[in-house]
Order: structure tokens, then sequence, then C-alpha cells
């Protein structure tokens, strides 16, 4: 595996391009899992953290807001609008929260297997969610157009 990321966003390298199209690189190295994730307008992911895991993800299409904030903050957290043909990282020990736009759907790729139960033994859930925080609701009012 390469380094691990230090922000949010994770610059990708510059495609190979040839007559026949191109290859774009997203990660290097080992990993434990590869998802794909369709999700609808309006749809909230994640809020939650995990222990240990990782993950890459890459919008193949659509649009999201990305909230983030170190597990145990009461901080705003941070928001990152995330576009089409962008590769984000979530390390582990982040609350994080994905708000999506529209209609969307992005590869994860991640450190630990996927299964339903290694998965939930990872993961901690969020009792009070950041997409439901007044303060995020305030300062993000694509966020509230796109929520019920």
């Amino acid at each position: 595996m390469t380094d691990i990321p230090t922000t949010t966003m994770v610059p990708l390298e510059p495609p190979f391009i040839d007559a026949r199209g191109a290859i774009q690189n997203l990660v290097h190295g080992s990993l434990g899992s590869a998802v794909l994730i369709r999700s609808t307008a309006g749809a909230v992911r994640a809020e939650h953290w995990h222990r240990e895991d990782f993950h890459y993800c890459y919008l193949l299409s659509g649009a999201l807001l990305y909230l983030e904030r170190p597990v145990g903050s009461q901080e705003m957290p941070v928001v990152t609008r995330i576009g089409a043909g962008e590769l984000f990282f979530t390390p582990p020990l982040v609350e994080h929260s994905m708000v999506f736009l529209e209609p969307s759907e992005f590869l994860t790729l991640g450190k630990l297997s996927r299964t339903h139960a290694a998965y939930e033994a990872d993961l901690v859930r969020l009792d009070v969610k950041l997409s439901e925080l007044s303060a995020v609701r305030a300062a993000y009012p694509e966020l509230v157009a796109v929520l019920p």
C-alpha cells in the first residue's frame, strides 16, 4: 500500500492515454474490498466512523457533500463538495457522512473486508448524525434542499 493520504481530496495521477482510450490509476497496493454503491438524490450514507478501516472513494457520477470531523469532536464538521471524477479518502477514527445532491455512483476501495460481519464489527454508528446538525444545515442550503 502506498502512503496513507493526509488530506480528504486525493490528487489523481495523470491518466495513460493512447488511441484506444485512457487508463486512470486510482490506488496502488493491496486492499480488502472494492464496492460499487449507487445513491439517489437526497440519500444520506455513512453517519459513522471506523476503528481501523479506511476507504478511498471515487465518484463515478453525480455529486455529494462529504462531512467529516475527528471522533468525539463537537466542532463543526468540515464539508467538502465532491464531483464526478474525484477521489477522496476517509481514514479511521474520523466521523463521516455523505449527502448525495443528485443520483450518484461511486467506488469505495477499503483496507478491510466488506463482508457484513467484518464491516459491522469495525464501524461505530453516530448517535448525533452530522447531516442533522443545525449548524451544518444553516451553512449548507444545498444540503437542506435535497433532504426531507
